[in-house]
């Protein structure tokens, strides 16, 4: 606005906010690419200060990265946790879960879906 020579107050920027944001939000959140059904697990290990840790991370089929977490453990615990963390902002649970074999995957989707009521399958 200034490069055309309008000066704007901070007031008339505070109104515009008021009155278009919400809407302008409702936009961006419809424009947000949609979850699929179909999600894939992973770990990697990453050494941080020279500690062992472990990067848990989802992405679904269309190559979406759905959440992403740092522990230190890699066990039945961390597994639910991220399962708790990634369901806590979906509204669905996916329909198949593909992963390596690692048990405490297993062992934490019985526990967390199964209590949802979904019977998700596990590849």
């Amino acid at each position: 606005m200034a490069a055309r020579g309008m000066s704007v107050t901070y007031e008339t920027i505070r109104q515009w906010c008021q009155k278009f944001g919400q809407q302008y939000a409702n936009q961006l959140r419809r424009r947000r690419a949609q979850m699929g059904d179909k999600w894939h697990l992973d770990e990697l290990f990453l050494k941080i200060n020279a500690k062992l840790h472990y990067r848990w991370r989802a992405v679904d089929q269309h190559g979406n990265v759905l959440d992403i977490l740092i522990q230190s453990r890699r066990n039945k615990a961390a597994a639910k946790q991220f399962f708790r963390k990634l369901l806590k902002g979906c509204h669905y649970v996916p329909r198949v879960l593909i992963s390596d074999t690692l048990g405490s995957y297993a062992a934490a989707k019985k526990e967390i879906l199964d209590l949802i009521g979904n019977k998700a399958a596990m590849v």
